[in-house]
């Protein structure tokens, strides 16, 4: 039976794969408490224990504003941690699945962002996550980087919860709405993600595996307002009365953000035959579960 390692657990898309990875294997799930990325004798002992055959590592520093004030930080878990993982998985034979984001770009572009495209993030945690992938692509493991971006659950802390708790306590919500993106729910990255592992697993069988970067992103597009507005025209019953539109030199925060964060997944369609659910439908299915 093939043995799947999966990293921080605890997270939004974390969480979501310990669902969708069980009909692949054996699966290994780790939060913080039971391995540690930032000590790399505790990772190789973890996997000298398990001896897996795919690494999953659903495991990130996402606090873009802190990062600012804590770059080392973030290096140690999105570029050391995930380097480690990967000289480990090529030294052992193994498949490492990371996570990577819209970050890496400056939101520069008018179009929707390719694989391809120069890479110029605009702040520490950008640079962290552009790091990660290096690292990774240069162990020579073999791969796969899913770059994803504002991405949310039911659970856990996101923008989603955030704009439903607000949104309960106040008449008006002041939202950017000069970033474009489009909300990813977490679900759909597991998913898609199991669907990929899936044939990536058989490809390995077959000899025919090839490494690579793949955006994984809901279809459609929206600004922070344009989710909001969705958000909160969903769930109802709510004490606010208006969201209102701002641009983000109105909203200043530590750390800079791309405005354009859309991201093609052709790429990813070609490779696995993939086609992505648009942002509003999975917003209705999540907010579906909300309480």
């Amino acid at each position: 039976m093939t043995t799947i390692l999966l990293t921080g657990k605890d997270g939004q898309i974390g969480w979501e794969l310990q669902r969708s990875l069980l009909p692949l294997g054996r699966v290994i799930a780790c939060g913080r408490g039971e391995l540690d990325l930032v000590d790399a004798e505790a990772v190789r002992r973890k996997l000298d224990e398990l001896r897996p055959d795919v690494i999953v590592n659903a495991a990130a520093y996402t606090a873009v504003d802190k990062a600012e004030s804590e770059a080392e930080l973030a290096h140690a878990i999105n570029a050391a941690a995930p380097a480690l993982l990967a000289d480990e998985a090529a030294r052992r034979g193994a498949l490492l699945i990371h996570y990577s984001t819209d970050y890496v770009y400056d939101g520069r572009k008018a179009a929707p962002y390719v694989e391809d495209d120069a890479v110029n993030p605009l702040g520490a945690y950008g640079r962290s996550k552009l790091a990660g992938e290096a690292g990774i692509q240069l162990s020579g493991a073999d791969h796969l980087i899913f770059r994803t971006c504002w991405v949310y659950a039911a659970r856990g802390g996101n923008f989603l919860r955030t704009i439903l708790r607000l949104a309960a306590e106040r008449e008006e919500l002041r939202i950017v709405d000069d970033q474009v993106g489009a909300p990813t729910w977490a679900r759909l990255v597991a998913g898609a993600t199991a669907h990929a592992l899936k044939q990536a697993m058989q490809e390995r069988r077959d000899g025919n595996f090839e490494s690579g970067v793949f955006h994984l992103a809901a279809a459609g597009e929206a600004s922070w307002h344009g989710f909001a507005s969705a958000i909160v025209a969903g769930r109802g019953g709510l004490r606010v009365k208006s969201v209102t539109q701002i641009a983000t030199a109105e909203y200043p925060l530590p750390a800079a953000r791309p405005a354009n964060s859309r991201l093609n997944t052709d790429r990813l369609r070609a490779r696995f035959g993939l086609e992505l659910p648009d942002w509003e439908t999975c917003l209705r299915l999540c907010l579906e579960e909300i309480p």
